[in-house]
């Protein structure tokens, strides 16, 4: 049996009387690529939040790398690394700069921060830049220095929040590939949102569809298309989430992008 790296068993998160996630239960295994995948305000950045930290669950267990999130917090931070949908980098500070601020905050010494830094920087390919001051950087090379210091301190499972939002799709392709990368060469793991179809069929080894706060469906893109007898995600994603398009302004709009979907099969 594979061992379980990320386990949410019964969670909910309760604002006043917005329910954001209901009862949602899953786990993912160590070294997997993980999405989930649904429309904006189904709960995907909630329950990313309660992963990392940032929010405490109504109910529920979450546990990350053998740490329970809500009574561990600071062992579950040093496992995990994150890369937000906002961007969270100093304009002010180079490149480099931002790097080495979060190793020092994470307590790693000098000499193994400046070998790690140069190592990360050189697998995004930015290492010819990182005297470059951020507000000199194109939205993609700072998507790409997101994901480069959320590995300065070897985290265990990297968090994505719908991480290729606003990026061109060359872009996307080529932050996939570092991420597929960092699987296949770390054994790391890859927790990711979004609501893009393409991303989630190309990227995820198994994909947790979520709407209106609720686990709709698991599983692999066959095994979701077997579970609503359909051929394709697109159509299992319809299935179980309906066809009619919702208000973005509420909590369960329905911001899946199609043509942007159908546009990046190349993903692939």
């Amino acid at each position: 049996m594979e061992q379980e790296i990320i386990s949410a068993k019964g969670v909910s998160k309760r604002f006043g009387d917005i329910v954001a996630v209901n009862d949602i239960s899953f786990s993912v295994k160590k070294g997997e690529i993980f999405a989930f995948l649904g429309p904006n305000g189904a709960g995907k950045s909630t329950t990313i939040k309660m992963l990392t930290t940032m929010l405490r669950p109504t109910e529920g267990k979450l546990m990350l790398a053998g740490h329970d999130v809500a009574k561990e917090r600071d062992s579950a931070r040093k496992a995990f690394g994150i890369v937000f949908q906002d961007p969270t980098l100093d304009e002010e500070l180079s490149a480099y700069e931002n790097m080495e601020l979060h190793a020092i905050l994470y307590g790693m010494p000098k000499n193994t921060r400046r070998i790690k830094i140069e190592e990360l920087m050189k697998l995004v390919e930015l290492w010819d830049r990182k005297d470059s001051m951020i507000k000199t950087y194109s939205g993609g090379m700072r998507r790409r220095l997101e994901i480069a210091r959320g590995l300065v301190h070897e985290p265990k499972v990297l968090f994505l929040d719908e991480p290729t939002l606003g990026l061109d799709t060359q872009t996307r392709n080529l932050m996939w590939e570092y991420v597929k990368r960092l699987s296949d060469e770390k054994g790391m793991t890859i927790f990711f949102t979004t609501h893009y179809l393409d991303e989630a069929e190309a990227v995820a080894e198994r994909i947790a569809i979520i709407d209106n706060g609720s686990i709709v469906a698991h599983g692999t893109t066959t095994s979701l298309c077997k579970q609503t007898k359909t051929s394709s995600l697109e159509d299992a994603y319809l299935s179980l989430t309906g066809k009619t398009i919702r208000d973005e302004s509420g909590a369960s709009n329905n911001g899946l992008n199609f043509k942007t979907s159908q546009r990046n099969r190349n993903l692939k």
